[in-house]
């Protein structure tokens, strides 16, 4: 259902009646989506909800809509994990400012979602609590790291999902399960209190049925935020530009991508052009460096983030050692995943003595030529468009003994986030699994972009 769906049952019954509802259908989890029911105060607030609703008082323009948030928000009424052993008991102090605008706005969080731990990750295997599968084959990988959000969304629990997308986090779940997934703009919205992966390109976003939805979250959760420094104007209050000019990335559509995902593509530029678009080629050959520069700025942040993990400050302390070093030790090496080790030992290798210039400096420069190649085709096009991910969503361990492989999934998107710009995964129509259709444009055109999504959803159904 949709949210606007969801509004009208809550307008004809009770938010409590809604609640119950969708509380049933997270019990009925059959992916493992879910980590943890936020029962109780899902049903006190869904009563609060009513009883403003009842006494004619503005109850928001989420009024009673239940969601589920990614479990590396800090909530009330949950604990909030990460999908770590690390924080497996951590009770938030205080809840995330996207959780705070959401509940002003009426909305109701009902479950936290699985994740790969720490968001490091493109499958949600890597949570230690174990993997989401698919809804569409249960065989199959959910995507990551948001892939509990996006499944949640896919077996039609809730009509949104909170997650977030550091290098297509959001994008791959939502492509693997056939959801809508936004990237918004860097800074678009308040990151303060969801747990950091890598700041500078850590974003939230929703993951919903359509496009409408989408905005409807967004015109919510999006603003200035003096907790948190990166923030911006809300980019959704800025009119849409009509779309004329499509750039298709050539890099994007070529013998890496699956066959099943470039016709889907293929067919959907089709309608594209017999609708009036102008539609082209555009070849940026510096994607081909996208990921590597990716998978080394990141893990240098990651490493710097998961520092404070240490068993002294907050979180577990395995074991009984009292000397310092084996009390760091005994905790990191208990309380992280394996990718989570593997980033922490990539991110100390490119920030250490005599390799900071020879890659970390590097990195940084080509992401500044990166980012100066996107800016420059989309001054040519309004959009620029392609896959989200080269295949469909890959068998359950298929890619867990090969790092590489799972990281190759990221090349696609890791380019929005690195230069900040927005981004959003639409299910467009395919012969099996689902297939994502990526829409990118300039920082702060999140209105045009969204604008474009609905045409490419619309040209889908």
């Amino acid at each position: 259902m949709t949210i606007n769906e969801v509004k009208a049952i809550v307008s004809s019954s009770s938010a409590l009646e809604v609640v119950k509802a969708a509380i049933e259908r997270a019990k009925a989890d059959r992916a493992h989506a879910l980590l943890e029911l936020m029962e109780e105060r899902a049903l006190i607030r869904a009563g609060e909800i009513d009883e403003k609703l009842n006494n004619g008082i503005d109850a928001g323009s989420l009024a009673g809509v239940p969601f589920i948030a990614k479990d590396n928000f800090l909530t009330f009424g949950s604990h909030t994990t990460a999908a770590a052993k690390i924080l497996e008991n951590f009770e938030a102090p205080f809840q995330s400012e996207a959780i705070e605008r959401l509940e002003a706005a009426g909305a109701i969080c009902i479950a936290k979602a699985n994740l790969d731990a720490f968001a490091h990750g493109g499958s949600t295997e890597n949570s230690a609590f174990g993997p989401t599968t698919n809804p569409h084959d249960s065989t199959r990988v959910a995507g990551g790291s948001s892939g509990g959000s996006a499944a949640a969304v896919a077996l039609d629990i809730v009509p949104f999902a909170l997650g977030t997308d550091t290098g297509g986090s959001i994008r791959e779940p939502a492509s693997f399960t056939g959801v809508v997934g936004l990237k918004p703009t860097y800074g678009a919205v308040s990151r303060y209190g969801v747990v950091a992966m890598a700041s500078s390109t850590d974003v939230i976003g929703p993951l919903t049925h359509t496009v409408e939805d989408a905005k409807l979250v967004m015109d919510v959760i999006a603003g200035k935020d003096t907790k948190d420094s990166t923030t911006i104007e809300n980019p959704y209050d800025v009119s849409a530009t009509e779309v004329k000019k499509v750039g298709v990335i050539k890099e994007w559509l070529s013998d890496g991508v699956a066959d099943d995902v470039r016709s889907s593509i293929l067919r959907t530029l089709d309608t594209l052009k017999s609708d009036g678009y102008e539609v082209d080629e555009v070849s940026l050959p510096i994607l081909q460096y996208a990921l590597a520069v990716y998978y080394i700025i990141v893990p240098a942040e990651v490493a710097s983030n998961l520092a404070r993990y240490d068993g002294i400050r907050y979180g577990v302390r395995p074991g009984t050692t009292t000397d310092l070093a084996s009390v760091y030790s005994e905790t990191r090496n208990h309380g992280f995943m394996p990718e989570n080790k593997r980033r922490i030992l990539i991110g100390n290798y490119v920030l250490s003595s005599g390799y900071y210039d020879a890659y970390f400096r590097q990195a940084a420069k080509v992401r500044t030529l990166l980012t100066n190649a996107m800016n420059e085709a989309l001054e040519t096009y309004d959009v620029l468009v392609g896959p989200t991910v080269p295949t469909v969503a890959f068998k359950l361990g298929e890619n867990t003994r090969d790092p590489l492989s799972m990281y190759l999934a990221d090349q696609m998107t890791v380019s929005a986030s690195l230069t900040g710009m927005p981004a959003v995964s639409v299910p467009v129509e395919s012969d099996g699994l689902p297939v994502g259709f990526q829409i990118i444009g300039a920082r702060g055109s999140d209105t045009t972009v969204m604008a474009f999504a609905s045409v490419i959803e619309g040209a889908s159904v």
